[in-house]
C-alpha cells in the first residue's frame, strides 16, 4: 500500500500509517536508548521523518498542525512542518511547537531546521523568540534557545549578548541545559578562541558545565592540538 513517497499528503491518518509503516524495531530500540523522552517511539529515522513531512500539501499544513502529536516521530514531522512555512506564519506557530518538545531530538532538529525562515530576521527573532525561552524556567524551553544560540548567532555582534545570556543559566543544573551551554560555547571558541577564553576565565559556570565546555572544544576536529593542550588545564 505505501511505497515510502506519496506526493501530496492530505490525511492525517494515512500520514501517521506512513510512519508507522517506516519503522522498524532496530531504529526504534537503539532511540529508547539515547532519547529521553515520554512519548511513544515509533523508530523511524530522522531523514525519512523529514522525507515524509515534506510529502504533506502547503495546503494541509495548518490542518495538520492542529493535530496533537502522539509519537516522538510525529513531533519531529510537526517541526518540520512549521519550518517549511514562510517568517510571519513560522512565528506564529512557534510556541505551538516548543510546548511539545520534550527531548533533545525534537529540540535540536527543529531549531536547526529554521535556517531559511531566519535568514533575513535573525534580529527580529532574536528579540521576539529566542531571548524568552531563554528566559523560561522549563528545561527544554531553555534548550531551544540555547540551540537557536548556537545554530543562528555565533557572529561577532551577537558575541557579547551570548556570554550575558549564558551567564544567567550558570545556575541551571537540568543536564540538557548544562549541555547546550557547553555546546554554544564550543561553537563560540572554534570560531572566536580569544574571546571566549577571556569568557570562560571570568566566568561564574560550575564546575561540571565548565569541564564539560571544555571537553566539547577538545572534542572538535577544528580545534588544533596546542590549543587542546592549553584548554585541558584549565579544567577545574
Amino acid at each position: 500500500m505505501y511505497n515510502g513517497f506519496m506526493k501530496g499528503l492530505e490525511n492525517y491518518e494515512e500520514f501517521r500509517k506512513l510512519l508507522i509503516f517506516n519503522a522498524n524495531e532496530k531504529c526504534r530500540n537503539f532511540n529508547k536508548k539515547i532519547i529521553p523522552t515520554k512519548r511513544e517511539i515509533l523508530g523511524v529515522k530522522v531523514p525519512k521523518v523529514r522525507e515524509i513531512a515534506g510529502q504533506v500539501s502547503r495546503e494541509k499544513i495548518d490542518e495538520f498542525l492542529k493535530v496533537k502529536p502522539v509519537s516522538l516521530e510525529e513531533v519531529l514531522a510537526r517541526g518540520f512542518l512549521i519550518c517549511r512555512l514562510p517568517y510571519d506564519e513560522m512565528v506564529l506557530e512557534f510556541d505551538s511547537q516548543i510546548k511539545y518538545i520534550d527531548d533533545w531530538c525534537s529540540c535540536d532538529t527543529f531549531c536547526s531546521g529554521l535556517r531559511r525562515s531566519l535568514k533575513t530576521h535573525e534580529d527580529e527573532f532574536l528579540k521576539l523568540k529566542v531571548e524568552k525561552t531563554l528566559e523560561s524556567s522549563r528545561e527544554y524551553t531553555a534548550r531551544v534557545g540555547l540551540v537557536l544560540l548556537k545554530c543562528y548567532y555565533v557572529k561577532a555582534e551577537y558575541l557579547e549578548l551570548i556570554f550575558e545570556k549564558v551567564e544567567k543559566l550558570a545556575s541551571r543544573e537540568e543536564y540538557y541545559v548544562r549541555m547546550g551551554i557547553a555546546w554554544l560555547l564550543s561553537e563560540c571558541f572554534i570560531k572566536f578562541p580569544t574571546a571566549t577564553t577571556a569568557y570562560l576565565i571570568e566566568s561564574n559556570l560550575p564546575k561540571w558545565t565548565f569541564n564539560k565546555t571544555i571537553s566539547k572544544i577538545c572534542d572538535s576536529y577544528r580545534v588544533d592540538a596546542e590549543e587542546k593542550k592549553l584548554l585541558r588545564r584549565m579544567r577545574k
